[in-house]
């Protein structure tokens, strides 16, 4: 018999706060908020905030002023991401040492694609080895797909290993709510729910044609085939290619006046085109982002008429998707978004 394909995921445990902990190791215990300039009393977002803290109901993006409020004890930290990419890629060369193909997803987190008859032991051995190696601790889940691979890990955490496969999906999904799927957020699981459709085996159990009518012809069919466990086995080794350049700015005032939000765009804009011409890839669609205060973001976008590095393009396009905004509450935050192409294969 030939030796059974396996995908882990390899998810590192509150990676962000863990590695400023382990610079600060009398910080260990103690609820440890990672954010902006590490001043909860300025404009800034939650990066990730240790198990102890998340206690409290601090999470990522969260604003750090109310992060504050949840937890007054906990120690704030400005984020540091040249720090956390050089752990990162300790974590993955440490991945790579294993006879395994490794995906890598994200600077806390990778596929690993592998032939074993023991996957718990292989995920040990993972395990080990990366707090050998790092301090880290991490957790992992093992699948007989991607999908499963990875709502494995939420199982695993924190510090464990868990295997979700054809076998037990239905046993240990079916009656979980549809956000329990990865691939759904709250806001579709809350139109699924709208739809009658609450728990994962609903939504596996819906007639196909229903959902493409109700949620578009590839979204709808695509959830029903997420609750059903459906996905790609294939772990790939190519690097990590962008979908997108961003660049956003949180403000310690209020923008009121549409002029200095305008202009403000276009500064954002501007850079986000040099960013672009520094990939190499042509952009084919830009999106704005508005966070009115206290906290209600919106965005919108546009397709531009043809592929372009150019910045004036990129500027006056989003110029041009602002005013599709209503400008009439004071503004906290503005992004803009270059998209590229979608890669494809060649012929």
């Amino acid at each position: 018999m030939s030796t059974p394909e396996w995908v882990l995921h390899v998810d590192l445990d509150e990676f962000i706060a863990a590695v400023e902990v382990a610079r600060r190791p009398e910080l260990r215990g103690r609820p440890v908020v990672v954010g902006g300039s590490g001043d909860p009393t300025r404009r800034g977002v939650v990066a990730t905030a240790s198990y102890a803290a998340r206690e409290f109901g601090v999470h990522s993006g969260m604003p750090l002023r109310t992060a504050a409020r949840r937890c007054p004890d906990a120690v704030f930290l400005p984020s540091d991401p040249a720090a956390y990419e050089a752990v990162s890629e300790r974590v993955m060369d440490t991945l790579r040492a294993f006879p395994v193909v490794v995906e890598v997803l994200g600077w806390d987190e990778a596929f690993l694609g592998a032939r074993t008859d023991d996957p718990e032991a292989l995920a040990a051995d993972v395990r080990r080895a990366v707090a050998e190696e790092t301090g880290l601790s991490c957790s992992v889940g093992i699948g007989d797909n991607k999908l499963r691979a990875k709502i494995a890990t939420g199982f695993a955490k924190p510090a464990g290993i868990y295997r979700l496969t054809r076998d037990n999906w239905v046993s240990v999904m079916a009656d979980r709510p549809t956000d329990a799927l990865w691939g759904i957020g709250r806001r579709t699981a809350a139109r699924l729910a709208a739809a009658g459709l609450r728990t994962v085996a609903d939504l596996a159990r819906a007639d196909p044609e229903a959902l493409a009518e109700r949620f578009g012809p590839k979204l709808g069919p695509w959830y029903r085939q997420l609750a059903l466990g459906a996905g790609s086995t294939e772990v790939s080794s190519a690097p990590h290619v962008p979908r997108s350049r961003s660049r956003e700015t949180t403000f310690e005032q209020d923008l009121t006046d549409p002029a200095m939000i305008a202009e403000q765009v276009v500064l954002l804009a501007g850079r986000v085109a040099r960013d672009v011409v520094a990939e190499g890839r042509p952009a084919v669609r830009v999106t704005v982002k508005v966070r009115f205060a206290p906290f209600l973001t919106e965005t919108h976008g546009v397709a531009l008429p043809s592929p372009t590095s150019d910045a004036e393009e990129i500027e006056r396009a989003a110029s041009a998707v602002l005013r599709q905004f209503d400008l009439d509450r004071p503004v906290r935050l503005l992004g803009v978004r270059a998209e590229f192409a979608p890669d494809r294969p060649p012929p």
